[in-house]
């Protein structure tokens, strides 16, 4: 399918579009056991948290509990027993990763500082308004559910549609671009038949308005030149 057979008359393919790496392959199931594993894991942790009673903190520190208990029976048997104590890596962050970390946070915040100073300074009215619109798009959306179903819903979206759009994209090309001609042949229909007709009518009256005040004023004219003459 050519380019101007596609969507917005793009060249890249969807793979492409969702930047050609690991995600992208994780969302068009081309990584088929961790896309499963993903949903899974989201599923669980969607029943867990709205049937259990579970928060993310309660649930948090229920897991970390049970992991330090394990893995301090474990050293404290293994001591005993003269067994090898758990084989845990070595927990320590350099400072080259601190550092690396601190400048890749410093930069999206003074970057998103920076847009919020340009939205609240009035520099950029479009993205005044598209953030206003974004902002009541979630409010709107958050009003109707809760976090963790709008987050479990979403990846389920990101997980699905784009994956069926792949396998099908020719159809849906094909048959969006065909409404979206119907679309454009009634709007042409409807300009022709009645946005082109009232304007042609308002110029005429607008003209004709214009020629009467004229003539009304040439007329005008006229009667106060005779009566000076006469005079």
């Amino acid at each position: 399918m050519g380019s101007t057979d596609r969507l917005f008359n793009r060249q890249r393919t969807i793979h492409e579009v969702l930047g050609g790496g690991l995600a992208a392959d994780v969302i068009l199931w081309r990584q088929k056991n961790l896309t499963v594993g993903i949903l899974l894991i989201t599923l669980a942790a969607w029943v867990v948290f709205e049937k259990s009673g579970y928060t993310l903190l309660s649930l948090a520190s229920s897991v970390l509990l049970l992991l330090i208990v394990i893995l301090f029976l474990w050293a404290k048997s293994a001591a005993i027993l003269n067994r090898p104590a758990p084989p845990l890596p070595e927990l320590h962050l350099s400072d080259e990763m601190v550092n690396e970390a601190a400048s890749f946070i410093r930069a999206r915040v003074n970057a998103f500082l920076s847009v919020s100073q340009d939205i609240a300074l009035g520099r950029d009215s479009r993205l005044f308004f598209k953030v206003a619109g974004y902002l009541c798009l979630i409010s709107f959306v958050g009003g109707m559910t809760d976090f963790l179903t709008l987050a479990y819903t979403s990846l389920v979206i990101i997980l699905t549609i784009p994956a069926l759009y792949d396998r099908c994209e020719d159809c849906i090309d094909k048959y969006i671009i065909l409404e979206y001609r119907k679309l454009q042949r009634v709007y042409h229909f409807v300009d022709e038949k009645c946005i082109s007709k009232d304007t042609k009518n308002a110029m005429t009256a607008g003209v004709w308005e214009d020629f009467l005040s004229e003539f009304k004023l040439k007329r005008k004219r006229e009667t106060v030149v005779c009566g000076t003459l006469r005079k």
